[in-house]
């Protein structure tokens, strides 16, 4: 693996003492497994933590290495990174994605792939944490990428700091942290990284996105701001999540006389602002829906909710099916949900 010369100027490596202050949620962890690719990201990241998980009392620390198979050159930057691993004292495996490769939508698939092998190690090494390099460049192309895709505000959250994937905890615990800044840490410490080409792979959106960030820049629309607006964001649909799941424990009856899915005070939905009203339906259909099913995009979600206040207003009965749910609200006020079967799909008005 040969070094990449591409210094940082005006970005200082990221200290001792920051990266503590940004582990420090990781001490209590049984065990970690870093995901290393051998880029610039996951390398300072994986220096960082071997000598913050030096220190006595903190987690065993493990490294992981994702062979997709898709370049000739993989398997050796797999093998460097193990070379590496070993000169920092950290345990590593090597995870390769075997089988045919799909031949469309390609970049998803790898990054489905990526977290279930790495989901599966983390559970071999008996439930560690899965920790990963994503950085502000990286939540700034999420939120716009999620923008431009129609997400609301749960989704203008990007990538959240903590979370779980493939049934296993994941912390991303650079999300604030510039590139620039972990490229200088890993040249400061004179540590080996290559470029992958796909990162600069037009064909996929996230390049995209990334090439155009330098003029949004210029417009002032920058990866701090953008970071920022994120977290923002995540402290509203925290407070927003928090007094729906409130109206919704408040706001349920006992089942339907079928014994199947729910009955809701609608009135008490309705005295809500619209959002949480969003946030409560799409609860109930989430505990009602068959397995598999989900409420699809947010404006179906938003027509359904705006035709329930329209209908209790002129105190109208309603009745929709949306994503494997029967809505009906009866001229009482009360909102059930039942399964609807195997027959129709979609949001659209049913007959009564």
């Amino acid at each position: 693996m040969s070094a990449a010369l591409l210094p940082e100027q005006g970005f200082p490596p990221v200290s001792v003492s920051e990266a503590g202050a940004l582990f420090e949620g990781l001490s209590d962890e049984p065990a970690l497994l870093v995901a290393v690719s051998g880029g610039p990201d996951s390398v300072a990241l994986l220096a960082l933590l071997a000598e913050w998980a030096g220190a006595p009392g903190r987690p065993k620390l493990h490294a992981a290495t994702v062979d997709h198979g898709l370049r000739a050159e993989s398997a050796a930057e797999a093998a460097a990174v193990a070379a590496l691993c070993e000169r920092l004292g950290v345990a590593h495996a090597t995870l390769r994605w075997e089988g045919v490769k799909p031949a469309t939508g390609l970049q998803a698939q790898a990054r489905s792939a990526r977290y279930a092998l790495l989901a599966r190690e983390a559970a071999r090494l008996g439930g560690a944490t899965l920790v990963t390099a994503h950085t502000l460049e990286d939540q700034a192309e999420t939120l716009l990428m999620r923008l431009a895709h129609g997400s609301g505000p749960s989704g203008l959250i990007g990538m959240r700091a903590r979370t779980a994937k493939e049934g296993v905890a994941l912390a991303r615990p650079l999300l604030a942290v510039p590139k620039a800044r972990l490229v200088a840490t890993a040249e400061a410490r004179g540590l080996p990284f290559f470029r992958d080409p796909s990162n600069a792979d037009q064909r996929f959106e996230r390049v995209r996105w990334r090439e155009t960030m330098p003029l949004l820049a210029e417009l002032g629309l920058t990866t701090e701001r953008l970071g920022r607006l994120a977290q923002r964001m995540a402290r509203l649909d925290t407070a927003a999540a928090r007094r729906a799941a409130e109206v919704f424990s408040s706001a349920k009856l006992a089942e339907n006389a079928s014994g199947e899915g729910l009955n809701l005070r609608f009135d008490t939905l309705a005295a809500e602002p619209e959002e949480i009203v969003l946030r409560v339906l799409g609860l109930a259909l989430d505990a009602v829906a068959p397995q598999g099913e989900s409420y699809a995009r947010l404006e179906r979600l938003e027509d359904c909710a705006e035709a329930l206040l329209a209908a209790r207003r002129a105190g109208f009965a309603l009745r929709r099916t949306l994503s494997g749910c029967i809505v009906s609200l009866g001229g009482d006020g009360v909102l059930a949900l039942k399964p609807e079967g195997q027959r129709r799909r979609g949001v659209h008005p049913a007959t009564s």
